[in-house]
């Protein structure tokens, strides 16, 4: 069992591949600018990677936007959808009255319980 290890090589501390021949892809570094804390953050992308025009703050998660030279990138927003909250999908399916009468009716539901539970707790 000795004959089969390995010495003299120290398994996962370093690589046996080397560098040599590689080409990397070319780079280019471009910057983003919070726009809530004002905090420049510098990425790296290929250099014929779509560069988005924004990014998240690492610092505050506001969002970072793209700046060319000294000018920033302006987005526009107004294309963005607001967010659907639970009450705006309830109120596409049901209305008001509908709604109203559906709590009454669960209203009922519950005293009914509690009035027959508080009767059986007493005669026991």
């Amino acid at each position: 069992m000795a004959d089969r290890s390995l010495r003299g090589i120290r398994l996962g501390a370093s690589s046996l591949q080397s560098e040599e021949g590689v080409v990397f892809h070319e780079r280019a570094n471009h910057t983003y600018v919070c726009t809530q804390c004002g905090r420049e953050t510098t990425l790296t992308f290929a250099a014929d990677a779509e560069v988005p025009e924004a990014w998240e703050c690492r610092t505050c998660g506001a969002e970072a936007v793209l700046r060319v030279g000294d000018t920033v990138v302006e987005i526009d927003h107004s294309g963005d959808k607001a967010a659907r909250t639970h009450w705006d999908m309830l109120m596409e399916r049901r209305t008001i009255p509908e709604l109203e009468e559906l709590l009454e009716e669960r209203l009922a539901l519950l005293r009914e319980r509690r009035g027959k539970g508080s009767t059986e707790r007493l005669s026991a």
